[in-house]
């Protein structure tokens, strides 16, 4: 039996039985003409093709200007980050210059809880030695 998972308003995804969750990644798609590219930032899942089938766009990156420009929906790369999305690296050093802050403060707790769950592992390591 499948499970059905509600990603977003407009978008519903069948699971397979046993699987949780879709991965999904934050990256660019490309677009433009041959030697004019700009690039939207979108939310899509891993499996997909770079400039296929996406969830939503979060954003736009125009390389060819000086500076490039950057437009981000904050709201939403904040809301994909919270549920578990993974950046490419590009997108992770465009959102670190546009938001100072969010993607430290994800890397920092990730941290914290590597940190106390490994804690907890070497607690339950030394119980068990006790207990033998």
């Amino acid at each position: 039996m499948d499970r059905v998972l509600k990603v977003h308003s407009n978008l519903i995804i069948l699971l397979p039985k046993g699987e949780s969750s879709v991965a999904v990644t934050l990256r660019l798609a490309r677009h433009g003409t041959r030697s004019k590219p700009f690039y939207r930032i979108v939310a899509a899942e891993k499996s997909k093709k770079r400039d296929g089938r996406f969830i939503e766009v979060v954003g736009f990156y125009h390389p060819l200007y000086d500076p490039p420009r950057v437009n981000f929906k904050e709201d939403r790369v904040k809301h994909w980050l919270e549920k578990g999305a993974q950046a490419t690296e590009k997108v992770t050093s465009l959102i670190k210059k546009a938001f100072p802050g969010v993607i430290e403060q994800r890397e920092e707790a990730r941290r914290k809880r590597l940190i106390a769950a490994r804690r907890k592992r070497k607690e339950r390591a030394k119980n068990r030695s006790k207990a033998v």
